[in-house]
């Protein structure tokens, strides 16, 4: 393929912009754009994502439709830069008449750029502008085609706002590819990208909030016993983290939560977060730190010091390391190797042998390891991964289902006999172990364990039989042997199937009918329990879940 090199002063055809020719000496900034967040107007097919004209690669690229005008790609570079030069590899599909732009916000933009003869192959273009997103707008194509790029480079240096260097692993850019065979939902990756923004945006309107001042950022829970409670303020943190590179303030999100965790400390250990806030934001019920939220706080600081460092307000990656060693002294039953039901439990009372099957989640026990070198954490995701397989086929053979609660932990482990915390459905597939199939699941497609991926199997396999793969069928609630408890729809119910379904060759169909069941269901403001859920599940779904 022709090479060449366009100056500003130079191409033909040039618009008059005032552009700048910059110093030999800031020519050598460096690649900023491989691997980050891209968006685009559209894409010919599913095999043509944006994605793929940051990966680096020459033999990969992004198309558009065909035969429409205008059209447009957009890189995301996580943090303000200075931008000093500009690479267009395209294919035979090019642009003739196009514009390269930056912006700070995503909105508003400014031309660094223009030309109306530009005639394909490569344009290497010297331009001087500043902006967290660069992006290609064309508006006249050079063939009856699209528009299509094997790569668009950018070249520049962050300027030292906005989160420093930038973001690590940007939603979108999928930098964390999951286990070989893990399906995803139909349909090209920019949408699927696209939906779990939108959807993101819904959450973050009706839950995010900043009450009570002091710099905090708190997840309202209007379903929950108290406005504020650590399970909603886990979710958060993990979201906002796993959001940063679509969301400009996720940074500020996510630094407001944890001077929220800080300043809320647990009575029983202060390097865990107390459960419950009162409407003044004040600390109730003694004060006392739930497992559930913890495990949560604890993942989402390590997402945090992967994504942005920690050499800003907040040392994360010290703050997670406290959060993980509290959870180990407070929150883990030494001998079981299970989960407590939360740091207020000691030996000798009558939950010490207790453990809610939602809070084992698997990957978090993976991210601990690593970030700890502790290998507790082996022998403790190992403990948790036993007892799903045996409650699985000891209570639970033909369904795979797991009950909220489960007792007699330091014996025979067995779902509860009735109620013991919450309510007489304690041994059943209820209010909290609805989350199971998305926590197990998460695990499977991220890591290709064999354990996990059997038992998410199980649960999908006997969901997707037991509704007719009609995802308007799933209940709320079951029994362990597949009883239905209550009727009606409910996201924090059938949403975490999908994310079971990924992991089964087989169910393509059934995990596109799920997705779509999703995206049909209004976000309830009024329950940030399901709409947190369906947010996580959807984010897994669309291939941006990853363990630090």
């Amino acid at each position: 393929m022709r090479r060449r090199s366009v100056s500003l002063l130079g191409l033909a055809g040039l618009l008059a912009l005032p552009l700048t020719v910059l110093p030999q000496a800031q020519a050598a900034d460096g690649l900023v754009s491989t691997g980050k967040a891209v968006t685009a107007s559209s894409v010919e097919t599913s095999a043509f994502g944006p994605g793929l004209a940051v990966d680096g690669s020459a033999a990969t690229r992004w198309a558009s439709l065909e035969g429409v005008d205008p059209q447009w790609i957009r890189i995301d570079l996580g943090a303000n830069h200075t931008i000093s030069r500009v690479k267009l590899n395209w294919e035979d599909a090019y642009g003739k008449t196009y514009r390269i732009q930056t912006s700070a916000d995503g909105s508003t933009w400014s031309d660094v750029y223009s030309t109306t003869a530009g005639d394909g192959a490569t344009d290497d273009l010297t331009v001087s502008g500043s902006g967290r997103y660069v992006r290609m707008y064309g508006t006249g194509r050079g063939t009856a085609y699209g528009y299509s790029l094997w790569e668009f480079e950018v070249y520049g240096a962050p300027t030292g706002t906005g989160g420093g260097g930038g973001t690590a692993v940007p939603f979108g850019s999928h930098l964390k590819p999951y286990a070989a065979g893990t399906l995803k939902p139909s349909g090209s990756q920019a949408t699927l990208d696209q939906k779990v923004v939108d959807y993101y945006n819904r959450w973050k309107s009706a839950f995010v909030r900043q009450n009570c001042g002091n710099g905090w950022y708190q997840i309202i829970s209007p379903d929950a016993d108290h406005p504020y409670v650590a399970e909603a303020q886990g979710y958060g943190m993990v979201v906002a983290a796993t959001m940063a590179g679509a969301d400009p303030d996720a940074k500020k999100i996510f630094d407001g939560l944890v001077k929220w965790k800080i300043d809320h400390p647990s009575a029983v250990n202060p390097n865990l977060l107390a459960a419950e806030q009162d409407v003044d934001c004040r600390s109730v019920n003694g004060g006392d730190g739930a497992t559930d939220g913890d495990m949560d706080v604890a993942y989402g600081l390590l997402l945090a010091d992967k994504q942005w460092g920690s050499t800003g307000t907040y040392n994360y990656k010290d703050l997670a390391l406290k959060h993980i060693a509290a959870i180990k002294k407070d929150e883990l039953n030494p001998t079981t190797k299970l989960l407590k039901l939360g740091d207020w439990s000691s030996s000798g009372d009558q939950y010490y042998y207790i453990s809610r099957t939602s809070d084992w989640m698997v990957d978090h026990f993976r991210a601990f390891r690593t970030a700890s070198g502790d290998t507790t954490w082996d022998a403790v995701r190992t403990a948790h991964q036993t007892q799903i397989s045996r409650l699985q086929s000891a209570y639970a053979s033909g369904t795979g289902l797991l009950p909220d609660f489960v007792v007699d932990t330091n014996t025979t482990p067995k779902p509860a006999p009735g109620q013991v915390l919450e309510d007489p459905n304690d041994g059943a597939y209820w209010w909290n172990a609805c989350r199971t199939p998305w926590r197990i699941a998460d695990d499977a497609v991220t890591s290709g364990d064999a354990t996990s991926l059997a038992a998410a199997r199980k649960l999908n396999s006997w969901i997707k039989t037991k509704t007719g793969g009609d995802p308007n069928k799933i209940a709320i609630g079951y029994k362990l042997n597949g009883t239905q408890i209550s009727a009606g729809s409910e996201a924090a119910f059938f949403a975490p199937f999908a994310v079971a379904a990924m992991t089964d060759s087989g169910s393509q169909a059934w995990l596109d009918a799920l997705w779509n069941k999703m995206l049909a269901t209004p976000i309830d403001t009024s329950s940030y329990f399901s709409a947190s859920i369906q947010l996580q599940v959807m984010i897994t779904a669309s291939g941006n879940h990853w363990v630090p």
